[in-house]
C-alpha cells in the first residue's frame, strides 16, 4: 500500500512539506487520477499552493520563530493526465507541485464576466439543500464574534500528521498556526496570510459565485483556477485536449504505464470541468472557510456538478450535511465527502478515498470567537 508519504519519500530534493501540503498533495491526486486530460498544479506551493509564512515559537522564548519560510507562487506548471492514470503518474504530479520553480508570473486573474463559450452544466434544482443552506447563510448572519477560530486534525490511514489552528476573522484576515500561542504572534506581527497569497484568486471567484448565475460561476472559478479549456471553441478545446493528451503519454511512459490517451469529446470536456470545479472550489473553502460569501459561493459551485449527491446527516448531535463527489467526478476513481454545519456551511470534515492510498481525513472544530479575547 502507497500512501502520499510514500511519494514524497521518493521525491530527491524535495522541499519540506508545509502546513497543509497534505491535503494539496490530495487534490493534486484526485485531478492526476481523473478521467480528464488536462490538470494544471501550481508551482512552488506550500500550503495547498498558497505563499504562506509559518512560524513555529521557540519555547520560553517570547514566542520568536524559529524558522519562517516563504515561498511565492508561480505560473501554473501543466501536466497532461489520461484516464487510468497510477499512483506512478501521480508521483510526477506531486513532484512538479513540490519542486517546480517560480518563473515570474502569477496566477491567471479572475474574470469579471463569462468567457464566451461557458462552463455549461445542469443548473442546480431551486430546491438543493446546498443552494438553501447557501441562502440560509446569506440571511442568517452570526451576530457573536469577530472571528472564527478552526481546529483542524489532518488524519492519513491511521497517521495524525498535524493539528492546525486557523483563525479566520471577519475583516478578511487570516492566521495560521499550530496553537493559540501561534496565531496570536502571527496576529501581533502582522503576518495575514491573505496579503499574498496564492490563494486570492480562487477565493475571489468563490464569493463572485456568491451573486452571479450558476454558470457564471462556473466560468469564473474554472478561469481562476487556470484551465486550459474554459472559454475556448470546440475545435481549439480538442487541440489543447490531444496536445495535453501528447504530453500526459510522454510521463505515463516514462513511469511504465501503459494507459491510453483519453479521446477528446464535449462528454470527456464536462467530466473535466466538473473535477477541476469540484477540486478548486473545495480548496477555496479551506482557504478561507470562514468567509461567508465563500461558503456561499462554494455550496452554489458544487450544487452545479452531476456528479454530486447531498444528505441530511447528523454529526456529534448536530444537523449537518454530507456531500459527496462521487467516482465519476475522478475518472470513476475514489471520491471525496465533505460533511457541513447545516446552518453555518462550516466544514466539520472532509474525506479522500483514493485508489492505492490509504483514506485521508480531515476534521475541523469551529468555533466563533472575539480576537481580543483569544
Amino acid at each position: 500500500m502507497t500512501d502520499e508519504m510514500d511519494l514524497f519519500a521518493e521525491l530527491k530534493g524535495a522541499q519540506p512539506l508545509q502546513p497543509e501540503a497534505y491535503q494539496r498533495a490530495r487534490a493534486v491526486l484526485r485531478a492526476a487520477m481523473a478521467e480528464p486530460g488536462t490538470m494544471r498544479v501550481l508551482s512552488a506551493t506550500s500550503v495547498e499552493g498558497t505563499s504562506m509564512e509559518t512560524t513555529t515559537p521557540v519555547q520560553d522564548k517570547g514566542l520568536t520563530p524559529a524558522a519562517q519560510r516563504r515561498r511565492k507562487i508561480g505560473t501554473p506548471g501543466r501536466v497532461g493526465i489520461g484516464a487510468g492514470v497510477g499512483v506512478a503518474a501521480a508521483a510526477a504530479a506531486i513532484a512538479l507541485v513540490l519542486t517546480s520553480s517560480p518563473t515570474g508570473g502569477s496566477v491567471p486573474a479572475v474574470a469579471k464576466a463569462p468567457a464566451a463559450r461557458p462552463a455549461t452544466a445542469g443548473a442546480p434544482a431551486a430546491r438543493s439543500p446546498l443552494v438553501a443552506l447557501a441562502a440560509y447563510i446569506k440571511t442568517n448572519a452570526q451576530s457573536t464574534g469577530d472571528a472564527w477560530l478552526v481546529i483542524s486534525t489532518q488524519v492519513h490511514g491511521t497517521k495524525t500528521m498535524q493539528v492546525l489552528y486557523t483563525l479566520y476573522t471577519d475583516s478578511g484576515a487570516i492566521y495560521q498556526g499550530y496553537s493559540v500561542n501561534d496565531i496570536e504572534y502571527a496576529i501581533a506581527h502582522h503576518q495575514n496570510q491573505m496579503t499574498s497569497g496564492g490563494y486570492a484568486p480562487l477565493v475571489k471567484a468563490a464569493t463572485l459565485a456568491a451573486t452571479i448565475s450558476p454558470t457564471q460561476g462556473r466560468t469564473t472559478m474554472l478561469k481562476a483556477a487556470g484551465d486550459p479549456l474554459v472559454g475556448l471553441s470546440p475545435a481549439a478545446q480538442k487541440k489543447e485536449w490531444d496536445k495535453e493528451q501528447a504530453a500526459a503519454q510522454v510521463i505515463l511512459k516514462e513511469k511504465g504505464s501503459k494507459a491510453k490517451p483519453t479521446p477528446y469529446s464535449p462528454q470527456a470536456v464536462q467530466r473535466h470541468f466538473d473535477n477541476y470545479l469540484w477540486t478548486y472550489s473545495t480548496e477555496a473553502l479551506s482557504a478561507d472557510g470562514g468567509n461567508t460569501l465563500v461558503r456561499q459561493g462554494v455550496l452554489r459551485l458544487l450544487s452545479t456538478i452531476s456528479g454530486v449527491s447531498v444528505a441530511h446527516s447528523t454529526t456529534n448531535g448536530e444537523a449537518t450535511l454530507t456531500i459527496t463527489a462521487g467516482p465519476e467526478v475522478f475518472g470513476g476513481q475514489g471520491s471525496e465527502v465533505l460533511t457541513v454545519d447545516a446552518k453555518t456551511g462550516m466544514l466539520v470534515k472532509d474525506v479522500s478515498n483514493t485508489p492505492g492510498i490509504p483514506t485521508a481525513y480531515t476534521t475541523y472544530q469551529s468555533s466563533r470567537v472575539r480576537t481580543a479575547h483569544l
